[in-house]
């Protein structure tokens, strides 16, 4: 994509009036980035139009040999009326990432990056600015072909949205109870795992409603070959504090995503005085330290909801607290420095931010 980007006029919502009950994906923003992929060539008609809605014929790949992919990423709104990207480039490599697993063509990222940007600027206006709440953008490529043929396609899109969200969980940065599954893997050592592809998703579905229906939010996976140790939690990675200041993850294995929320705090733990540990972590090790005490933390690390404190599990019929049930001082204070860098609150001394300035030219009243 070494194109200029086209812009195609688009018939703009004059007064954005978001519920309170904003919900995660719920509402879409007024315009989206699309491209077109062929051999013959390449990434093409970069364009920023109106959404709207995609039409496919039902023999096209993406609904027979699921080639697809996707990424997540969200623009913050700073405290001067400005807005920030984080790390947005490390959510384009990892899209690079998923489409390379997938026998999918790659991106050029530099341009990638611009594509958001330009969508975000144009589209500043819904960017959010209650406590907790943000833009979120969300990156997706789908094989386009018309054939039935098991093999990569030959034909691609790719095409971006935006969506102002609250937080994922409705409580926000409040406990979650979690259900360990031993019926049910999410992936394996050289699977799908560490692609963000919708069938790792789809995939996970059936053992989130079992939870759900026993009272319990997310589903804590472990691996899929011993069932012993580990992987994540729900669509999150996830990290063990150990006697209050050792902070524990599991190591990836290829069966599990190369989070950017987890790499960034294991950036800033060390900096804030923790002491940080990436291993295998079995779930005996976790349930007798939260019984003699010896784990005092367990949270989810994401996107979406950036730390999810978790508060309870339930493992091999019997259900366990985690400390008194409420955030730790650790994930608390994770929570507070990398939400005060992705919000502009906090100086940000690892340049991980980069803001989009909505000038005069620019502004209008949400």
């Amino acid at each position: 994509m070494n194109q200029s980007i086209r812009i195609e006029p688009v018939v703009e919502t004059q007064h954005i009036e978001l519920p309170e009950d904003l919900g995660f994906g719920r509402i879409f923003s007024d315009r989206m980035f699309s491209q077109k992929y062929t051999p013959e060539r390449g990434w093409h008609e970069p364009t920023i139009g109106a959404y709207r809605p995609i039409t496919l014929d039902p023999a096209t790949t993406v609904y027979h040999n699921g080639q697809m992919i996707f990424d997540g990423t969200k623009a913050y709104r700073r405290p001067d009326g400005n807005i920030n990207l984080f790390r947005t480039e490390r959510n384009v490599e990892r899209f690079n990432l998923s489409a390379a697993r997938m026998g999918m063509p790659v991106l050029d990222e530099a341009a990638h990056l611009a594509a958001i940007e330009r969508l975000v600027e144009l589209e500043h206006r819904w960017v959010p600015d209650r406590p907790g709440t943000a833009l979120y953008i969300r990156p997706v490529m789908i094989s386009t072909e018309k054939t039935l043929e098991v093999r990569a396609s030959r034909e691609y899109l790719h095409y971006i949205i935006l969506t102002p969200v609250a937080p994922y969980f409705a409580a926000g940065f409040a406990p979650v109870s979690v259900y360990v599954s031993d019926d049910f893997v999410r992936s394996v050592r050289g699977g799908t795992g560490e692609a963000k592809t919708p069938g790792n998703y789809a995939g996970s579905i059936a053992a989130t409603e079992i939870a759900l229906q026993k009272g319990y939010q997310q589903v804590l996976w472990l691996d899929g070959v011993e069932r012993k140790y580990i992987d994540e939690v729900g669509a999150m990675n996830i990290a063990f504090v150990l006697n209050d200041e050792q902070i524990v993850t599991p190591t990836l294995t290829g069966a599990i995503l190369q989070g950017v929320t987890r790499q960034s705090l294991l950036t800033l733990a060390p900096d804030l005085g923790y002491r940080v540990v990436e291993r295998r972590v079995s779930i005996d090790e976790v349930i007798n330290g939260l019984a003699d005490g010896s784990v005092s933390e367990v949270f989810g690390m994401g996107t979406g909801a950036v730390i999810a404190p978790v508060g309870r599990m339930h493992f091999a019929g019997r259900d366990v607290m985690v400390g008194d049930g409420q955030p730790g001082p650790v994930a608390s204070r994770l929570y507070d420095e990398l939400t005060g860098l992705q919000y502009g609150r906090r100086p940000d001394p690892y340049g991980w931010t980069s803001t989009i300035e909505t000038t005069t030219a620019l502004n209008s009243a949400i």
